[in-house]
């Protein structure tokens, strides 16, 4: 498998993944045109789970270091696989609500909120999990990240246009998707052996065989999270399967593509905790 070998490749792989789980949501703006975010949210799993799979057929088997795939897959004990499974469905109740307030507040307001809070937390989280980096100037960076998010908070308050209550739900939604997700992180890392990618530890996982069971992890929990909110959602009227499937391909593909983009920026993440440590590749993505 492929594995990153020096520290500066890591930095490199964080600032990807900042790329794409920045921009992902773009592409559910871009359906959204035309299309609910409960629709789009089901070809956003399929795109992380389609991206999983072609990863660990790729760089998680081709050459000589660490395990392949298959190897690894085969291995792995009960209670690391739950862990990452347990990040999968963590991961996908938050981004469903991040996802809905995004539906109703906008990106600007529920981006720098839901992911905000998202990274102070998660940042803790996996320090205190596995201390790898200089801790001070890691939290110097997570202080300002705290400051941005009561600014932003602050100038969304000044805009008197979007004091509704719809955008009060959004705003709370945001919230709770940060909390959620500032723990997802950590269950897939518990996975792995962030210590020795090349000679991980029997039992453990590779970052490839833990994302993948991870992207596992979201499907599954889809049908029955993105199932209650179509027919339960925070906005709007109600939507079934057969609206799903009266979309157009080209409305499927962006959805697939946002879940690539996502699925993309995660990988290289735990890929890159090996060299940079989990809290610096989480807070740096």
């Amino acid at each position: 498998m492929f594995i990153v070998s020096n520290y500066t490749l890591a930095i490199v792989f964080c600032l990807i993944t900042m790329l794409c789980w920045g921009s992902w949501g773009n592409t559910q703006k871009l359906a959204g045109k035309n299309w609910r975010y409960e629709l789009f949210y089901w070809d956003y799993t399929i795109g992380i789970f389609l991206f999983a799979c072609l990863l660990v057929f790729t760089l998680g088997s081709f050459g000589e270091a660490g395990r392949s795939f298959t190897e690894d897959i085969a291995q792995i004990e009960k209670q690391h696989l739950i862990s990452a499974l347990i990040g999968g469905v963590i991961f996908n109740a938050s981004n469903i609500l991040l996802s809905a307030s995004v539906s109703i507040a906008g990106m600007a307001v529920a981006f720098p909120l839901g992911v905000g809070l998202a990274l102070v937390l998660g940042v803790f989280i996996n320090y205190f999990s596995t201390p790898k980096g200089d801790p001070v100037l890691l939290f110097a960076g997570v202080f300002l990240i705290a400051v941005a998010i009561i600014c932003n908070g602050i100038a969304a308050g000044k805009n008197k246009t979007q004091q509704t209550a719809n955008n009060r739900k959004g705003i709370m939604l945001a919230a709770i998707a940060g909390i959620l997700m500032s723990f997802f992180y950590r269950f897939v890392a518990a996975a792995m052996d962030l210590d020795n990618f090349e000679n991980p530890t029997a039992g453990m996982a590779t970052p490839y065989t833990a994302f993948f069971i991870f992207s596992i992890g979201i499907l599954i929990s889809n049908f029955l999270f993105n199932t209650l909110v179509m027919k339960r959602p925070f906005v709007g009227e109600s939507v079934d399967y057969k609206s799903y499937f009266s979309g157009s391909i080209q409305t499927h593909m962006v959805g697939i593509l946002g879940g690539c983009i996502w699925g993309l920026g995660t990988a290289l993440s735990y890929i890159a905790a090996g060299k940079a440590g989990a809290a610096i590749s989480y807070a740096l993505g």
